[in-house]
């Protein structure tokens, strides 16, 4: 077992020798000092794995010490002990960056629970979250056999990044325990996979069939019953957003705005934004556009971009449902545009409603795809989740959401459909009329082998548009993509390991919808 080595500086230090025994006797090897003069030179020539410092000392105090320390060693752990409690003395420790602060008269377990909590903290966490994710697996596992629902299904997928996360915070040091996870979520996927083979069908024909909330359903049931003339609601749709990267940056947007509600839905097929997130705005599945906003619906065989018009497909759904508010528009593709948007948010308040779509997170994923340098900074599920982070923290969009805080408002963020990281190739070939998106394919002339692909043989039983009679669509599923047999190699170590969209799997199609309400409003 490691011996971790301690500093305790305390101008009664001799009084503390039956303190030191104790640490002693368990492992830990002191070096005792009676002023902060010589514990901060010895922190300086020595190695430390934390250091304990009396507050009131002659010569330079404890706070000095812990000041002077800091600025040498900023990662060598300190614990401030004192007889003051002083509330002043308390936030000139916590400012200084201490570990731990205890308070006179202290018990040697009190001690070593310090010393625990800091040297000791991530093994025993390590420890803990192995015990209890072994313990989860097995009833994860055993849920694979049941015959879920798409809530059973939607609750499993979370437990998934809950786990995911836990065990990212322990890096390196739980590789084995992760590589268990991510062989469970390959198989969460092909069983999930199967789940929605059976079922997506009748949720959309069929009336009475146990389903989920699916894309076009999303403004009624969750914008639009939330407007109200007193208050303004805020709809951030965030594209491309999967669950776990909302985790990551929930702390962040939880400093300001209560989250009252998370929840999730199901994006439909195709999980794209030409069909997700026009579903959305429309209120329509992607046929019924076709037949009732022809101006409107670009299909896969035009050049034209599929999205531009998802303002008016949104004035038209408020039109539909009789509700006559006043609304606002913003669709943020460059940083400009958000910068612009943040000099003019105080203008939304006079809004019921304000729609603002940001774009960052698709073009990421799709940079990843294009750009080496990004390749390189999101090789893998953690890194994508860090990139995302770390954008969301330095973008105009978490300054716009800080300024609507300072008002009182409701909000809710989603997205239209995830991403998922692509690792295997499936051979298809199809004519050059036939659509980029290496997770789904669309045209008359599809060929390929097995059945491990989600078919949409008819078209009209999804609520899909044809281009064509013959037209019929495929759709990858778990994390496989579609690749045709020339170049076939090239092809495949181009795109393995690049985080695409378009078809089945839970990272692309169960998505976060989240109510929150600002706390200074």
């Amino acid at each position: 077992m490691q011996r971790y080595t301690i500093l305790w500086a305390d101008d009664e230090i001799d009084l503390l020798k039956p303190h030191i025994l104790f640490l002693e006797q368990r492992g830990y090897d002191i070096t005792p000092v009676n002023n902060g003069t010589e514990a901060v030179e010895l922190s300086e020539a020595k190695h430390f794995d934390v250091v304990f410092l009396d507050e009131n000392m002659p010569g330079i105090s404890g706070l000095e010490a812990l000041s002077q320390i800091k600025a040498s060693k900023p990662n060598l752990p300190v614990v401030m002990i004192t007889k003051n409690e002083e509330e002043r003395i308390m936030e000139d420790a916590i400012g200084g960056k201490i570990d731990d602060y205890l308070i006179k008269p202290i018990n040697p377990s009190q001690i070593l629970l310090s010393i625990k909590k800091i040297l000791d903290n991530k093994r025993l966490v390590i420890e803990k979250t192995n015990s209890t994710y072994q313990q989860e697996f097995r009833k994860i596992s055993m849920a694979f056999e049941d015959n879920m629902n798409h809530e059973q299904w939607a609750e499993l997928y979370k437990k998934l990044v809950y786990w995911e996360l836990e065990l990212q915070q322990d890096g390196a040091d739980n590789k084995d325990m992760a590589d268990i996870l991510d062989s469970q979520k390959v198989e969460a996927n092909a069983n999930f996979c199967k789940f929605i083979k059976r079922n997506y069908e009748s949720w959309l024909n069929n009336p009475s069939a146990d389903r989920p909330m699916l894309s076009h359903q999303l403004m009624k049931k969750k914008v639009f019953s939330e407007l109200t003339p007193e208050v303004p609601t805020f709809l951030i749709l965030i594209d491309n957003l999967r669950f776990d990267q909302w985790k990551v940056i929930e702390p962040i947007i939880a400093e300001f705005f209560n989250v009252t509600k998370e929840e999730t839905y199901y994006s439909i097929l195709p999980t794209t934004t030409a069909y997700a997130r026009n579903a959305i705005f429309s209120g329509m599945l992607p046929a019924e556009m076709v037949k009732t906003h022809p101006d409107l619906w670009v299909g896969e065989d035009e050049d034209e971009s599929k999205n531009n018009f998802e303002d008016e497909f949104l004035a038209r759904q408020l039109k539909k449902n009789n509700i006559n508010v006043k609304f606002s528009y913003n669709k943020i593709k460059k940083l400009e545009e958000g910068r612009d948007l943040l000099d003019s948010v105080n203008n939304l308040f006079n809004n019921n409603l304000n729609v603002i779509v940001y774009n960052f997170v698709d073009m990421l994923s799709h940079a990843r795809t294009d750009m080496a340098m990004i390749r390189e900074l999101a090789p893998d599920e953690a890194a994508y989740r860090s990139i995302t982070k770390s954008w969301f923290t330095h973008s105009p969009l978490f300054d716009i959401l800080k300024k609507i805080s300072e008002k009182k408002v409701k909000m809710i963020i989603t997205t239209d459909h995830g991403t998922i990281r692509v690792k295997r190739a499936f051979k298809i070939v199809g004519d050059k009329a036939v659509n980029t998106n290496l997770r789904y394919k669309q045209g008359k002339n599809l060929n390929y082998e097995g059945d491990k692909v989600m078919e949409g043989l008819k078209p009209e039983k999804l609520f899909l548009p044809k281009s064509n009679m013959t037209s019929t669509y495929v759709f990858a599923i778990e994390d496989q993509f579609f690749a045709y047999p020339n170049n076939y190699n090239y092809y495949v170590n181009f795109y393995k390991d690049t985080f695409q969209h378009g078809g089945v799997s839970l990272e692309e199609m169960i998505i976060p919808v989240i109510s929150l309400s600002s706390k200074n409003g």
